[in-house]
């Protein structure tokens, strides 16, 4: 079995957390109860001390939001997943990569990695498998170790399954937590905002391109598009045995538009025509999320396509709807 990796905790205590046990649990299946509980104390304190520090702030966000994946017009299968955790206003997109349907299993099984972290630490007695950043706040500590946990899930079955080598995925998420948008990603895969009219990616593609474009700022347009390595990605889910994941917040307002998508719809629809497509849809979130989806395969649909949209409302009723 596949240890977790150096940055986690020790090994001992790592075997044990493979299943992620509450501190009773964990108290159980100690040796040493004296050494386990004087390190889940210190460690479940310092995650409650951030989650205090990092409280939502004056109001909540109603969420609307669709989605919709589509394995484009060359393609037969589609390794692209998607999945939310409405509970916790948790959007999560996964571009999977590997050939003979092993990216379709490495973006599934990071996503679904991703989703049970977070179900399973919202019991805040429950144990964290990597050490925490005092740099980031409890919602942004949360995000990158699910990622980090999914990265190694992910490896672990590559490294250990040899029809599985070489598979991986990116991911992109956006977690809605009281007035801030909460943005992790590895890859190239996205996500953006849409206010008054302007559109921001909000997340930088971890591409050769882009490392050549901050090595030569001059770059033009027609330089980036003939780039010959524009496809080729720096930083994956499932290639190494640890990974880092990029994290910013930005302030969510009412009526903004947030979409997270794979490069199978960036790499179709220029970002001003998206935001078109989207205004076009107004409240119409279903519309919006077809309509791109139509868009890339009308211009050639070359890769798998997924999209999920966000409308934020102001609303004293803390809950997500799907439209």
């Amino acid at each position: 079995m596949a240890d977790f990796p150096d940055e986690t905790l020790d090994a001992i205590e790592r075997a044990k957390l493979r299943d992620f046990p509450t501190l009773k649990q964990a108290t159980k299946l100690s040796s040493d109860n004296s050494v386990w509980l004087t390190f889940s104390s210190l460690l479940i304190k310092s995650y409650s001390a951030l989650k205090m520090h990092n409280s939502p702030g004056a109001f909540t966000m109603k969420i609307r939001y669709a989605a919709k994946t589509d394995p484009g017009m060359k393609r037969q299968q589609n390794e692209d997943y998607y999945d939310t955790v409405e509970e916790e206003k948790l959007f999560i997109v996964a571009d999977g990569m590997g050939g003979h349907a092993k990216g379709e299993v490495a973006s599934k099984l990071a996503t679904e990695t991703v989703k049970e972290f977070f179900k399973r630490t919202r019991d805040e007695e429950a144990t964290w498998p990597y050490k925490m950043d005092r740099q980031l706040s409890y919602v942004e500590n949360r995000l990158v170790c699910s990622i980090k946990l999914a990265n190694w899930k992910v490896h672990e079955q590559s490294t250990k399954d040899p029809s599985s080598k070489g598979m991986g995925t990116t991911m992109v998420t956006c977690m809605i937590s009281g007035d801030k948008s909460y943005f992790s990603h590895v890859g190239d895969s996205r996500g953006y905002r849409i206010r008054d009219g302007v559109i921001k990616q909000m997340t930088r593609d971890h591409s050769l391109l882009e490392d050549y474009k901050e090595a030569k700022p001059d770059m033009t347009e027609e330089e980036q598009k003939n780039f010959p390595h524009k496809n080729v990605i720096t930083r994956a889910l499932g290639m190494r045995e640890s990974v880092q994941v990029d994290i910013r917040h930005d302030t969510l307002l009412p009526g903004d538009t947030i979409f997270l998508c794979c490069d199978g719809l960036t790499g179709m629809i220029d970002d001003q025509t998206i935001m078109k497509i989207c205004l076009a849809a107004g409240e119409d979130l279903e519309k919006a999320v077809t309509d791109l989806v139509d868009q890339a395969n009308k211009n050639g649909g070359v890769d798998n396509i997924t999209v999920i949209v966000l409308k934020a409302y102001k609303d004293d009723e803390d809950i997500v709807t799907k439209k």
